[in-house]
């Protein structure tokens, strides 16, 4: 690598991020530098060998990789968790970079023979399951990234990744600013009724933010939340539903009732569904539903949507008699007419009635250092790891706080949580890579990860509570994180969740929501944050009698989603330009029981499949909750703490990252092919079966 000009944190060898270093006038010449360096590399790599091997090509740009990996990894995260507009700027020029970068090596004719040799060659059987599980999913990335495509239309094809990467950046961009450019004042508590305290905590705060005094509701999901469930003020709530489900589109407002049409997301979704299918068609699929299945478990489009039917009529009767029951609930209090800013305030009341149990009365015994400490502790019994906070380490805000993971006394990985809300900061809960487990030429590069949510932050005199759904959330991202941390595999390509199909990703993660749900569990995670009190068995008995409270609404909610996305990525073709409302309602009258106002924009912040990565992908939550509620089922069988069945886990699952099929390591670890059974029983949706 040549020497930088000037001191850049980003082109420095670091074990982990030097965050307090970078600044965003390092991001693009960092970026820049290390693309510059890594083709010269690559060129000099290819020109001087004929004969191409493991050891003289691919190791040594794998190793090129990490470093450029390493520079971007820190500069992405701090996007999401602290965001401002140099770093914006800086991070979208770099981004264009990296997907010129990424698509020029995925058309690179040299390295694709040179690929092509190596699995042709007598090497190949002698290398690695994960060597040669890397490789072919190279020549197929090849194949996807438009290598034998004519030369004007790689071009057309790398013009139009290019764009691609523009408009998710800019997706993602509206649906943050629009979000953040709405909130309303309120002076009386009055107006406030039935929030609980955590809540109004939370809206004092963000009026004294904005030197306002009283109130102030945000669009931040713990907000939005607390309002749609508890307020009484039903004006307040259609409020803030209509600006929450308008966001990022025509209809959208900001605080001063002016137009936020400049965030609207519609063009963008229109000219990238346009793209991808002409992605598609490039490469010689009919649409993009079938290039997106390229690199997951289903086979088919008509597959996934067969599998999404199929659980909506099992879970549909159900769901029409939960809504019929709310319905009537309501009316009792003078709703004739059920809206949608009704439904969680009065599914919260219903609960109550019939359950005496809700999420705010859970609340005070699941402060999160407590939460934290049992889900170590299960960690522990699953897996034998012992995890240590190391506040030595820096990061980017005084909130988040660094972890090593050990076993035996042996350091396997890292962590950092980010785990409260607050401005600047995307929305939501997720894991990302911060170092992939690989093999340098100074010895092995253990895993490091993030694991960001959005909770109710500390206030002065309380700590942050967590709702058992926030539990459960914690939970299920530190999932996604021991999936990254716990491989044992030493090829980047497919080390933790490289290289794992997209509709398996979610198996570790939905696996260990189980663990929230057990008696014995729930004991080492709540403790009264003012009396020390464990969870009461009566409350403990209310909250588990709970579970399945509305279970057929919910399955059809994540149904509808599903379904959306693959129908709009699947039969774009047959109308253009396509509807994407059309698409949407078409798929509520299908699966819906409870269909929204005409004005709801749900589509044009639904950053998963716009921003996100999971278009045409996302029914991997509920295909991956199929294979995590079976997996989940051996448990049951054997305890929830068998260590056997623990142990196998951890082995034919979390240690083996990409390196196989995903289904190759489920029946190795279930000993059959998975079986819907166990997510319909969870649901209580089991009895609906014959319906």
């Amino acid at each position: 690598m040549s020497k930088p000009l000037t001191p850049n944190p980003l082109l420095e060898s670091h074990t982990l991020p030097p965050f307090a270093e970078i600044k965003p006038e390092h991001v693009v010449p960092a970026i820049e530098q290390l693309i510059a360096d890594n083709l010269s590399a690559l060129e000099a790599h290819l020109a001087n060998n004929s004969h191409y091997t493991w050891a003289n090509l691919i190791a040594p740009t794998e190793q090129e990789d990490d470093q450029l990996s390493q520079a971007w990894s820190p500069v992405g995260h701090l996007n999401g968790v602290l965001n401002s507009e140099p770093l914006r700027v800086a991070y979208n020029d770099a981004l264009l970079k990296l997907t010129e970068y990424s698509t020029k090596l995925g058309q690179h004719q040299g390295l694709y023979q040179a690929y092509q040799q190596i699995a042709a060659s007598a090497e190949y059987p002698q290398l690695s399951q994960a060597q040669q599980q890397s490789i072919n999913n190279a020549l197929r990335d090849f194949t996807l990234s438009g290598i034998g495509l004519p030369e004007a239309q790689q071009q057309q094809f790398a013009a139009n990744s290019r764009r691609l990467s523009e408009l998710s950046s800019k997706f993602s961009n509206n649906v943050l600013d629009a979000t953040h450019a709405w909130y309303v004042h309120i002076e009386e508590a009055a107006e406030l009724a039935g929030l609980p305290q955590s809540a109004l905590a939370i809206a004092q705060h963000a009026a004294e933010e904005r030197e306002l005094a009283g109130y102030v509701i945000t669009l931040d999901i713990p907000a939005y939340l607390a309002v749609m469930t508890h307020a009484d003020n039903r004006s307040l709530r259609e409020a803030v539903y209509r600006a929450y489900c308008t966001r990022a589109s025509s209809e959208g407002s900001k605080a001063d009732g002016s137009s936020a049409a400049e965030w609207d997301n519609s063009e963008l979704i229109l000219e990238t569904l346009a793209l991808r299918q002409q992605q598609a068609e490039l490469l010689g699929f009919g649409n993009y539903a079938e290039l997106s299945l390229t690199r997951k478990m289903a086979k088919s489009p008509a597959e996934v949507e067969e599998f999404l039917l199929t659980l909506a009529d099992h879970s549909k009767a159900m769901a029409n008699q939960e809504l019929a029951e709310l319905r009537q609930f309501a009316a009792k209090d003078g709703i004739s007419e059920l809206q949608a800013w009704d439904v969680s305030y009065y599914s919260e009341k219903l609960k109550q009635e019939q359950h005496a149990i809700s999420q705010e009365e859970l609340r005070p015994y699941f402060p999160v250092e407590r939460v934290i400490s049992g889900l170590f502790a299960v960690a522990k019994r699953l897996f034998d790891l012992d995890i240590e906070a190391d506040d030595s380490v820096s990061t980017w805000h005084k909130d988040a706080r660094y972890y090593r993971v050990m076993h035996q006394g042996r350091e396997l990985a890292g962590f950092y949580f980010d785990l409260f809300a607050r401005a600047h900061k995307r929305g939501g809960a997720w894991m990302d890579v911060c170092r992939v487990r690989r093999q340098t030429p100074t010895g092995l590069q253990l895993p490091v990860a993030y694991l960001t949510c959005n909770f109710n932050p500390p206030s002065k005199d309380i700590p942050s509570l967590l709702t058992h759904n926030e539990v459960t959330t914690l939970f299920h991202e530190f999932g996604h994180g021991l999936h990254h941390m716990l491989t044992k595999v030493d090829v980047a390509a497919v080390s933790g969740i490289s290289g794992v199909e997209w509709d398996a990703v979610e198996l570790p993660s939905q696996f260990l929501e189980n663990w929230c749900w057990h008696p014995e569990v729930i004991g080492l995670l709540s403790s009264h944050y003012q009396t020390g009190e464990a969870l009461p068995q009566a409350l403990l008995e209310r909250m588990l009698a709970a579970k399945n409270f509305q279970s057929g609404m919910m399955m059809l909610r994540q149904i509808e989603f599903a379904l959306f996305d693959l129908r709009l990525h699947w039969h774009y073709p047959e109308s253009t330009p396509v509807s994407v409302h059309g698409v949407l309602q078409a798929v509520r009258d299908r699966v819906a029981v409870f269909q929204p106002p005409a004005f709801n924009r749900f589509e044009n912040s639904f950053t998963h499949i716009f921003a996100g990565g999971y278009a045409a992908g996302y029914y991997s939550y509920k295909w991956a909750e199929v294979l995590s509620a079976d997996a989940f089922s051996v448990f049951e069988e054997k305890g929830i703490f068998d260590h056997d069945s623990g142990q196998r886990f951890l082995t034919e699952i979390l240690e083996q990252g990409g390196s196989k099929a995903a289904n190759e390591l489920f029946v190795a670890f279930r000993g059959r092919e998975p079986s819907t059974e166990a997510l319909l029983r969870h649901s209580g949706i089991e009895a609906a079966k014959a319906s």
